[in-house]
Protein backbone atom coordinates (compact mmCIF):
# COMPACT_ATOMS: atom_id res chain seq x y z
CA UNK A 1 0.00 0.00 0.00
CA UNK A 2 2.98 2.65 0.59
CA UNK A 3 4.09 2.44 -2.77
CA UNK A 4 0.64 3.49 -4.42
CA UNK A 5 0.95 6.84 -4.80
CA UNK A 6 -2.41 9.53 -4.82
CA UNK A 7 -1.07 10.51 -8.35
CA UNK A 8 -2.03 7.08 -9.58
CA UNK A 9 -5.86 7.18 -8.17
CA UNK A 10 -6.87 10.69 -8.78
CA UNK A 11 -9.42 11.58 -11.73
CA UNK A 12 -8.32 13.84 -14.17
CA UNK A 13 -11.32 14.49 -15.53
CA UNK A 14 -13.22 16.91 -13.43
CA UNK A 15 -14.94 20.67 -13.39
CA UNK A 16 -13.84 23.87 -12.07
CA UNK A 17 -14.39 27.39 -12.33
CA UNK A 18 -13.27 30.62 -10.79
CA UNK A 19 -14.87 32.35 -8.09
CA UNK A 20 -16.34 35.28 -9.71
CA UNK A 21 -18.59 32.78 -11.72
CA UNK A 22 -22.00 33.15 -11.22
CA UNK A 23 -23.81 30.57 -9.11
CA UNK A 24 -26.89 29.77 -11.69
CA UNK A 25 -24.00 29.19 -14.21
CA UNK A 26 -22.59 26.67 -11.49
CA UNK A 27 -25.64 25.04 -10.34
CA UNK A 28 -26.57 24.54 -14.59
CA UNK A 29 -22.99 23.09 -15.58
CA UNK A 30 -23.04 20.48 -12.55
CA UNK A 31 -26.73 19.37 -13.97
CA UNK A 32 -25.33 19.15 -17.48
CA UNK A 33 -22.21 17.26 -16.81
CA UNK A 34 -24.07 15.07 -13.96
CA UNK A 35 -21.10 16.09 -12.02
CA UNK A 36 -21.49 15.64 -7.82
CA UNK A 37 -18.98 18.44 -7.10
CA UNK A 38 -16.97 21.14 -8.41
CA UNK A 39 -14.00 23.07 -7.29
CA UNK A 40 -13.57 26.18 -7.17
CA UNK A 41 -10.72 28.42 -7.96
CA UNK A 42 -8.24 31.21 -7.71
CA UNK A 43 -5.50 31.52 -10.68
CA UNK A 44 -5.61 27.92 -11.06
CA UNK A 45 -5.27 27.16 -7.26
CA UNK A 46 -8.13 25.86 -4.85
CA UNK A 47 -9.49 28.24 -2.67
CA UNK A 48 -13.12 26.07 -2.16
CA UNK A 49 -15.61 23.07 -4.02
CA UNK A 50 -19.32 23.19 -3.99
CA UNK A 51 -20.98 20.41 -3.87
CA UNK A 52 -24.56 17.99 -3.58
CA UNK A 53 -24.81 18.93 0.43
CA UNK A 54 -24.45 22.42 -0.82
CA UNK A 55 -26.78 22.79 -3.34
CA UNK A 56 -29.45 20.73 -0.61
CA UNK A 57 -28.79 23.50 1.53
CA UNK A 58 -29.24 26.32 -0.72
CA UNK A 59 -32.09 24.96 -2.05
CA UNK A 60 -33.85 24.27 1.41
CA UNK A 61 -33.31 28.15 2.50
CA UNK A 62 -34.90 28.51 -1.19
CA UNK A 63 -37.90 26.45 -0.20
CA UNK A 64 -38.12 28.44 3.33
CA UNK A 65 -38.12 31.94 1.59
CA UNK A 66 -40.91 31.18 -0.89
CA UNK A 67 -42.77 28.90 0.89
CA UNK A 68 -45.55 29.43 -1.49
CA UNK A 69 -44.32 27.76 -4.52
CA UNK A 70 -44.68 24.42 -3.10
CA UNK A 71 -43.38 21.55 -5.53
CA UNK A 72 -43.52 17.79 -5.41
CA UNK A 73 -40.45 15.48 -4.52
CA UNK A 74 -41.38 13.87 -7.91
CA UNK A 75 -40.68 16.73 -9.43
CA UNK A 76 -36.61 16.33 -8.85
CA UNK A 77 -36.08 12.99 -8.54
CA UNK A 78 -33.96 10.84 -10.90
CA UNK A 79 -36.33 7.94 -12.97
CA UNK A 80 -36.36 5.23 -13.21
CA UNK A 81 -34.85 3.81 -9.63
CA UNK A 82 -31.66 1.44 -10.57
CA UNK A 83 -32.17 -1.13 -7.95
CA UNK A 84 -30.86 -4.42 -7.45
CA UNK A 85 -32.46 -7.48 -5.75
CA UNK A 86 -31.49 -8.76 -2.60
CA UNK A 87 -30.07 -12.20 -4.07
CA UNK A 88 -27.59 -10.11 -6.77
CA UNK A 89 -23.80 -10.71 -5.64
CA UNK A 90 -21.33 -8.13 -4.11
CA UNK A 91 -19.47 -8.05 -7.69
CA UNK A 92 -22.90 -7.40 -9.48
CA UNK A 93 -23.74 -4.35 -7.30
CA UNK A 94 -20.09 -3.06 -7.87
CA UNK A 95 -20.27 -3.43 -11.25
CA UNK A 96 -23.26 -1.40 -11.49
CA UNK A 97 -22.38 1.31 -9.09
CA UNK A 98 -18.67 1.67 -10.21
CA UNK A 99 -19.62 1.80 -14.34
CA UNK A 100 -23.20 3.76 -13.35
CA UNK A 101 -21.57 6.24 -11.39
CA UNK A 102 -24.16 5.60 -8.91
CA UNK A 103 -23.84 6.69 -5.36
CA UNK A 104 -26.82 5.32 -3.77
CA UNK A 105 -28.75 1.80 -4.87
CA UNK A 106 -31.84 0.95 -3.78
CA UNK A 107 -32.53 -3.09 -2.44
CA UNK A 108 -35.61 -4.79 -3.55
CA UNK A 109 -36.92 -8.28 -2.73
CA UNK A 110 -38.05 -10.48 -6.19
CA UNK A 111 -41.33 -8.68 -5.73
CA UNK A 112 -39.64 -5.74 -6.25
CA UNK A 113 -40.70 -3.77 -2.89
CA UNK A 114 -37.47 -2.07 -1.02
CA UNK A 115 -36.15 -3.69 1.29
CA UNK A 116 -33.01 -1.43 1.79
CA UNK A 117 -30.30 1.07 0.92
CA UNK A 118 -26.71 0.49 -0.16
CA UNK A 119 -23.79 3.39 -0.91
CA UNK A 120 -20.86 2.72 -3.40
CA UNK A 121 -18.61 3.08 0.02
CA UNK A 122 -20.76 0.16 1.77
CA UNK A 123 -19.90 -1.62 -1.27
CA UNK A 124 -16.06 -0.91 -2.16
CA UNK A 125 -15.26 -1.55 1.38
CA UNK A 126 -16.94 -4.79 1.19
CA UNK A 127 -15.24 -5.94 -1.96
CA UNK A 128 -11.72 -4.47 -0.63
CA UNK A 129 -12.69 -7.04 2.50
CA UNK A 130 -13.10 -9.75 -0.08
CA UNK A 131 -9.68 -8.78 -2.09
CA UNK A 132 -8.21 -8.17 1.53
CA UNK A 133 -9.49 -12.12 2.65
CA UNK A 134 -7.53 -13.58 -0.26
CA UNK A 135 -4.30 -11.86 0.14
CA UNK A 136 -4.32 -13.04 3.80
CA UNK A 137 -5.10 -16.45 2.40
CA UNK A 138 -2.21 -16.60 0.13
CA UNK A 139 0.04 -15.43 3.19
CA UNK A 140 -1.04 -17.69 5.63
CA UNK A 141 0.49 -21.27 5.26
CA UNK A 142 4.03 -21.54 3.67
CA UNK A 143 3.47 -25.29 3.28
CA UNK A 144 0.28 -24.68 0.76
CA UNK A 145 1.81 -20.94 -0.79
CA UNK A 146 1.96 -21.97 -4.11
CA UNK A 147 -1.24 -23.97 -4.19
CA UNK A 148 -3.16 -20.99 -2.63
CA UNK A 149 -1.26 -18.59 -4.65
CA UNK A 150 -2.34 -20.10 -8.24
CA UNK A 151 -6.18 -20.23 -6.67
CA UNK A 152 -6.40 -16.43 -4.99
CA UNK A 153 -4.76 -14.78 -8.09
CA UNK A 154 -7.39 -16.40 -10.01
CA UNK A 155 -10.14 -15.30 -7.46
CA UNK A 156 -8.40 -11.95 -7.77
CA UNK A 157 -8.23 -11.84 -11.36
CA UNK A 158 -12.00 -12.71 -11.65
CA UNK A 159 -13.02 -9.84 -8.90
CA UNK A 160 -11.23 -7.38 -11.29
CA UNK A 161 -13.40 -4.91 -13.03
CA UNK A 162 -11.18 -3.45 -15.15
CA UNK A 163 -8.66 -4.51 -18.12
CA UNK A 164 -5.40 -4.02 -16.44
CA UNK A 165 -3.70 -3.22 -19.96
CA UNK A 166 -6.07 -0.70 -21.09
CA UNK A 167 -7.86 0.33 -18.07
CA UNK A 168 -11.33 0.18 -18.98
CA UNK A 169 -14.23 -2.38 -18.04
CA UNK A 170 -13.44 -5.46 -18.87
CA UNK A 171 -15.48 -9.04 -20.36
CA UNK A 172 -16.89 -9.83 -17.18
CA UNK A 173 -18.38 -6.42 -16.05
CA UNK A 174 -19.10 -6.12 -19.40
CA UNK A 175 -21.85 -9.40 -18.85
CA UNK A 176 -22.87 -8.03 -15.88
CA UNK A 177 -23.71 -4.42 -16.95
CA UNK A 178 -25.23 -5.94 -20.50
CA UNK A 179 -27.61 -8.67 -17.81
CA UNK A 180 -28.33 -5.24 -15.78
CA UNK A 181 -29.20 -2.59 -18.55
CA UNK A 182 -31.32 -5.41 -20.69
CA UNK A 183 -33.46 -6.23 -17.65
CA UNK A 184 -33.72 -2.29 -16.90
CA UNK A 185 -34.92 -1.64 -20.43
CA UNK A 186 -37.20 -4.66 -20.46
CA UNK A 187 -38.48 -3.48 -17.09
CA UNK A 188 -39.09 0.13 -17.97
CA UNK A 189 -39.83 -0.28 -21.20
CA UNK A 190 -36.53 2.24 -22.25
CA UNK A 191 -33.90 0.71 -24.96
CA UNK A 192 -30.79 0.81 -25.70
CA UNK A 193 -28.04 0.11 -28.58
CA UNK A 194 -25.02 -1.51 -28.56
CA UNK A 195 -21.52 -0.36 -31.12
CA UNK A 196 -18.83 -3.10 -31.29
CA UNK A 197 -15.88 -1.59 -32.76
CA UNK A 198 -12.90 -3.45 -34.02
CA UNK A 199 -9.45 -2.13 -34.99
CA UNK A 200 -8.73 -3.05 -38.86
CA UNK A 201 -6.16 -4.91 -39.71
CA UNK A 202 -4.58 -5.08 -36.12
CA UNK A 203 -2.88 -8.27 -36.63
CA UNK A 204 -0.94 -7.01 -39.40
CA UNK A 205 0.03 -3.98 -37.55
CA UNK A 206 1.55 -6.06 -35.19
CA UNK A 207 3.49 -7.86 -37.72
CA UNK A 208 4.82 -4.61 -39.41
CA UNK A 209 5.62 -2.68 -36.20
CA UNK A 210 5.60 -5.25 -33.19
CA UNK A 211 3.54 -5.87 -30.19
CA UNK A 212 4.51 -3.33 -27.76
CA UNK A 213 3.31 -1.01 -30.65
CA UNK A 214 0.36 -2.89 -31.47
CA UNK A 215 -0.77 -2.83 -27.47
CA UNK A 216 0.02 1.20 -27.57
CA UNK A 217 -2.04 1.28 -30.56
CA UNK A 218 -4.77 -0.34 -28.03
CA UNK A 219 -3.95 1.86 -25.75
CA UNK A 220 -4.62 5.11 -27.90
CA UNK A 221 -7.69 3.91 -29.40
CA UNK A 222 -9.17 3.32 -26.08
CA UNK A 223 -8.17 6.66 -24.56
CA UNK A 224 -9.95 8.37 -27.67
CA UNK A 225 -12.61 6.77 -27.34
CA UNK A 226 -12.97 7.46 -23.60
CA UNK A 227 -12.79 10.94 -24.34
CA UNK A 228 -15.36 11.14 -27.01
CA UNK A 229 -18.15 9.37 -25.85
CA UNK A 230 -20.54 10.80 -23.25
CA UNK A 231 -20.66 10.45 -19.53
CA UNK A 232 -23.38 8.07 -19.41
CA UNK A 233 -21.83 5.26 -21.72
CA UNK A 234 -19.92 2.28 -21.28
CA UNK A 235 -16.62 1.10 -22.82
CA UNK A 236 -15.38 -2.16 -22.35
CA UNK A 237 -12.81 -4.54 -23.97
CA UNK A 238 -14.38 -7.07 -26.00
CA UNK A 239 -11.59 -9.30 -27.84
CA UNK A 240 -7.75 -8.40 -28.31
CA UNK A 241 -8.63 -5.44 -30.89
CA UNK A 242 -12.45 -5.13 -30.34
CA UNK A 243 -14.50 -2.77 -27.81
CA UNK A 244 -18.28 -3.03 -27.14
CA UNK A 245 -19.98 0.25 -26.02
CA UNK A 246 -22.78 0.16 -24.42
CA UNK A 247 -25.78 3.59 -24.99
CA UNK A 248 -28.13 2.56 -22.41
CA UNK A 249 -31.58 4.84 -23.26
CA UNK A 250 -30.29 5.20 -26.55
CA UNK A 251 -32.15 4.91 -29.52
CA UNK A 252 -30.11 3.23 -32.92
CA UNK A 253 -30.41 6.47 -34.44
CA UNK A 254 -28.77 8.97 -31.37
CA UNK A 255 -25.95 5.65 -31.52
CA UNK A 256 -25.21 5.76 -35.33
CA UNK A 257 -25.03 9.48 -34.66
CA UNK A 258 -21.91 9.12 -31.74
CA UNK A 259 -20.78 5.73 -33.48
CA UNK A 260 -20.25 7.26 -36.77
CA UNK A 261 -18.40 10.32 -34.86
CA UNK A 262 -16.27 7.94 -33.00
CA UNK A 263 -14.98 6.10 -36.01
CA UNK A 264 -14.06 9.33 -37.62
CA UNK A 265 -11.98 10.57 -34.82
CA UNK A 266 -10.38 7.60 -34.79
CA UNK A 267 -9.60 7.96 -38.10
CA UNK A 268 -8.86 10.95 -37.16
CA UNK A 269 -5.64 9.78 -35.32
CA UNK A 270 -3.64 9.51 -38.35
CA UNK A 271 -1.83 6.54 -37.09
CA UNK A 272 0.45 5.44 -40.37
CA UNK A 273 -1.06 1.95 -41.37
CA UNK A 274 1.13 0.49 -44.39
CA UNK A 275 -0.67 -2.33 -44.98
CA UNK A 276 -4.33 -0.85 -44.94
CA UNK A 277 -6.35 0.31 -47.97
CA UNK A 278 -6.67 3.61 -46.47
CA UNK A 279 -3.14 4.54 -45.08
CA UNK A 280 -3.85 4.92 -41.59
CA UNK A 281 -5.39 2.98 -38.73
CA UNK A 282 -8.90 2.77 -38.82
CA UNK A 283 -11.44 0.85 -37.54
CA UNK A 284 -15.17 -1.11 -38.62
CA UNK A 285 -18.18 -1.25 -36.32
CA UNK A 286 -21.38 -3.07 -36.17
CA UNK A 287 -24.68 -1.49 -34.19
CA UNK A 288 -27.90 -3.37 -32.74
CA UNK A 289 -30.80 -2.01 -30.90
CA UNK A 290 -33.15 -3.31 -28.14
CA UNK A 291 -36.27 -1.34 -28.87
CA UNK A 292 -37.63 -2.45 -25.43
CA UNK A 293 -41.55 -1.39 -25.75
CA UNK A 294 -41.39 -4.30 -28.13
CA UNK A 295 -40.34 -6.60 -25.38
CA UNK A 296 -43.28 -8.73 -24.14
CA UNK A 297 -42.97 -8.82 -20.10
CA UNK A 298 -42.18 -10.40 -18.22
CA UNK A 299 -40.51 -12.75 -20.73
CA UNK A 300 -38.69 -10.56 -23.52
CA UNK A 301 -38.49 -11.61 -26.97
CA UNK A 302 -34.90 -11.46 -27.26
CA UNK A 303 -31.90 -11.63 -24.34
CA UNK A 304 -28.75 -9.56 -24.26
CA UNK A 305 -26.64 -11.47 -25.95
CA UNK A 306 -28.23 -11.52 -29.27
CA UNK A 307 -28.30 -8.11 -29.15
CA UNK A 308 -24.29 -8.30 -28.49
CA UNK A 309 -24.57 -11.36 -31.37
CA UNK A 310 -26.22 -8.72 -33.77
CA UNK A 311 -23.77 -6.10 -33.75
CA UNK A 312 -21.09 -8.66 -34.03
CA UNK A 313 -23.10 -9.39 -36.97
CA UNK A 314 -22.75 -6.25 -38.58
CA UNK A 315 -19.24 -5.85 -37.32
CA UNK A 316 -18.45 -8.59 -40.07
CA UNK A 317 -20.76 -6.60 -42.73
CA UNK A 318 -18.42 -3.68 -42.22
CA UNK A 319 -15.11 -5.64 -42.84
CA UNK A 320 -16.79 -7.17 -45.98
CA UNK A 321 -17.55 -4.24 -47.17
CA UNK A 322 -14.52 -3.19 -46.99
CA UNK A 323 -13.33 -1.85 -43.75
CA UNK A 324 -13.29 1.89 -41.74
CA UNK A 325 -17.26 1.49 -41.95
CA UNK A 326 -20.39 1.27 -40.05
CA UNK A 327 -23.18 -1.02 -40.86
CA UNK A 328 -26.31 -1.91 -38.46
CA UNK A 329 -29.98 -3.40 -39.08
CA UNK A 330 -32.81 -2.26 -41.24
CA UNK A 331 -34.99 -0.66 -38.83
CA UNK A 332 -37.68 -1.81 -41.07
CA UNK A 333 -37.45 -5.82 -41.05
CA UNK A 334 -35.16 -7.30 -38.26
CA UNK A 335 -33.32 -9.36 -41.28
CA UNK A 336 -32.97 -6.82 -43.72
CA UNK A 337 -29.66 -6.10 -45.17
CA UNK A 338 -26.76 -4.13 -43.97
CA UNK A 339 -26.74 -0.48 -44.68
CA UNK A 340 -23.37 0.84 -44.49
CA UNK A 341 -22.80 4.67 -43.61
CA UNK A 342 -22.05 7.38 -46.74
CA UNK A 343 -19.13 9.58 -46.83
CA UNK A 344 -15.47 9.41 -45.44
CA UNK A 345 -16.57 6.07 -43.54
CA UNK A 346 -17.91 4.62 -46.17
CA UNK A 347 -14.33 4.36 -48.13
Amino acid sequence: MQHIYIKELLHRRFLSVESNVALKDVVALMHKQGSACIVVTERDKPVGIVTERDMVGLAAELMQMYPSRPASVADCMSTPAVCISQDATLYEALVITQTRQIRHLPVVDKRGRLLGLLSDSDIARAHLRVIEGYRTDIEGDIQQRTQALEHNNSVLKALSLYDTQLGIGNRRAMEVDMQFTHSNACQHKRGYSVALLDIDRYGRYCQDHGETAGEELLGQFSRCMGETIRSVDRLYRYGTSQFLLLLSETPLDQGLQLTERLLDQLEGLHIPHLQSEYGVVTASAGLSELNAAEQALPAPAIEWEEVVADAQCWLGHAKALGRNRLCWEAQADRGGAAMPLTGNLAG
